[in-house]
């Protein structure tokens, strides 16, 4: 039995969090490892997103090239599955929105195919609630803004913004907490004066 083929089949006994320290430790064999054992399920994740066998395999193998130069920055190995399906939506966003194209119709086909389920007052009032929110984030203090853009509308995990934000995990939990009941509070107001 050679070595490769040895080192093969150790491999394949290793846990998911033994390969992620391998590879956090610049064994590409063990990342080699990972990638075959979250192959399929990235595809999956990716065609979900995509709707394209060409573009989900692409994307599948972005979405790796991106977790190998930031394995590094996966703090727990044990969660390297969430992980790595955060890094599948994330990216299938990008690329949904960079590619999407317009086509141009008459009014007629327009108005035939684009069918809304809310009635109008319906629109009209979540377009209110939408304003209302963006009016109440932009009346808090930068840090506030700041946290609460990079979690909910940038999407970023809490690891993430630690490293952005160059604090704790704790910390930014905590940061969370406070934007949200603060802003919580901004929309009490606002309703009120109302």
């Amino acid at each position: 039995m050679n070595i490769n083929t040895e080192t093969l089949f150790d491999l394949r006994e290793l846990t998911v969090a033994e390969l992620v320290v391998r590879a956090q430790g610049g064994d590409r064999d063990a990342f080699g490892e990972l990638f075959d054992r979250y192959r399929s399920a990235i595809v999956a994740g990716a065609m979900s997103r995509v709707r394209n066998a060409d573009e989900a395999d692409e994307l599948a193998q972005d979405v790796f090239i991106q977790a190998m130069q930031k394995i590094d920055q996966l703090r727990v190995p044990e969660a390297f599955g969430g992980w790595l399906r955060q890094i599948v939506h994330r990216m299938a966003i990008n690329r949904v929105t960079r590619n999407r194209s317009a086509i141009a119709c008459d009014p007629e086909t327009l108005e035939a195919t684009c069918v809304s389920e809310d009635a109008p007052d319906e629109v009209a009032e979540h377009r209110e609630q939408a304003e209302a929110v963006r009016n109440s984030i932009d009346r808090l203090g930068a840090l506030d803004q700041e946290t609460l853009t990079a979690f909910y509308l940038n999407g970023q995990t809490l690891i993430e913004m630690s490293d952005a934000f160059q604090a704790p995990i704790g910390t930014i939990k905590r940061r969370l907490h406070v934007a949200r009941k603060r802003l919580a509070k901004e929309m009490d107001l606002l309703g009120a004066a109302v």
